[in-house]
């Protein structure tokens, strides 16, 4: 179920009479900020902390772990 031309087009003239075509580029650029804001936080949450890289170490920091070996 693919959105074809025609189905682009009336949404592109629907949001032009709702928003206005001043507002369009605005909202536009909000969705792009809000999508990165979003994949940062999941990559955020996808990787460990730094306190968590320390509790695998035995509580030691990478630094501290690296001079006793």
């Amino acid at each position: 179920m693919a959105i074809g031309t025609t189905e682009i087009a009336i949404l592109v003239v629907i949001a032009i009479f709702l928003f206005g075509a001043k507002r369009i580029p605005e909202l536009a650029r909000s969705v792009g900020l809000a999508k990165g804001e979003f994949q940062k936080a999941v990559e955020e949450g996808v990787q460990p902390s730094s306190a968590e890289q320390d509790m695998d170490r035995g509580g030691m920091t990478e630094e501290v772990a690296s001079e006793s070996e």
